[in-house]
């Protein structure tokens, strides 16, 4: 091929790549009104297949933001959501008593027309995650849980996770608890934003009833999210993910204080089948600090699925 033919090619896949990524919609973001909530969520629409993102307890689906447009530019259909509790989510004092956030994703997506999908939950979105697949695996394509400590109960894992994560540890701002210094150092920037993200989660929203108080708890694998005082459907034990039976990759940084790469390896052993990925340098936000190499790590699992 000449110079010339090469140049020309070059210059129809940008020129079509351009019109792609032109061709995206806006992402929408609406509320479902479900029992006693409006749960807000942000969906890019399409055709492709839907994955949904679980945030974890210092965000709200903002910090999907690296994701959202990425996975829809992959032909998937990506939606986040703010659960009870978090973000612009809004709960109705005068409603019924909160259900769990399994049930709520479960009634978001039969109002959406949803019946199977991809499930990404990263650090506390990775206890409802765990939580949905055991309560509802028909409707799952796959699993995906990320710098996760699970919401296991089992008794050496919790002594485990106090002795990993102390009150000293707990008493540190968040930032520092969960973005590696590689990336405070590297992307002031970035940091900036992950803290308005996480500051601006607090609020939970009109009408919430978060507990700030409430992190520390699901921090240490408390049963309930006090945060958005919602319960889990079933007591997660390692017994329990054994009976996992969707598809599965579990993730976590190098630099994960929270669930380093030998603490996720303990879930990996007893999901069958479960993939086992270790991006190096990230902290507990690795989804924000390495969208990339994230992104990259996710389609390359759901493109088997």
């Amino acid at each position: 091929m000449s110079r010339v033919a090469i140049a020309l090619a070059i210059s129809f896949v940008t020129v079509v790549s351009g019109e792609q990524q032109r061709a995206l919609p806006p992402i929408r973001e609406a509320h479902a009104s479900l029992p006693g909530v409006r749960l807000f969520y942000r969906d890019t629409g399409g055709s492709g297949q839907a994955v949904v993102f679980m945030h974890p307890a210092t965000g709200t689906s903002q910090i999907w933001e690296n994701q959202l447009i990425a996975f829809a530019r992959a032909g998937y259909r990506a939606i986040a959501i703010d659960r009870r509790g978090w973000g612009r989510t809004e709960i109705d004092p005068a409603g019924p008593q909160p259900g769990t956030a399994a049930d709520d994703l479960l009634a978001l997506m039969n109002q959406l027309g949803i019946q199977q999908f991809h499930l990404v939950g990263s650090a506390a979105g990775g206890f409802v995650a765990f939580d949905f697949a055991l309560s509802y695996p028909e409707r799952l394509r796959s699993l995906v849980v990320a710098n996760s400590i699970g919401g296991v109960q089992d008794e050496e894992f919790v002594k485990l996770g106090t002795a990993l994560r102390p009150a000293e540890f707990l008493a540190m701002p968040a930032h520092l608890r969960e973005l590696s210094p590689n990336y405070r150092a590297a992307d002031p920037e970035g940091t900036r934003r992950w803290l308005d993200i996480e500051r601006g989660s607090r609020s939970g929203g009109a009408g919430s009833t978060q507990a700030p108080a409430g992190r520390a708890d699901a921090a240490r694998g408390a049963t309930a999210t006090p945060a958005a005082a919602q319960p889990l459907k079933n007591r997660l034990t390692f017994a329990a993910l054994e009976k996992i039976a969707r598809p599965a990759l579990l993730l976590t940084g190098g630099a994960d204080m929270y669930a380093p790469p030998p603490v996720t390896r303990m879930f990996v052993q007893h999901i069958k089948g479960a993939e086992f990925v270790v991006i190096p340098d990230a902290g507990h936000a690795t989804s924000w600090e390495q969208p990339d190499a994230f992104n990259r790590t996710v389609l390359t699992f759901l493109k088997k699925h």
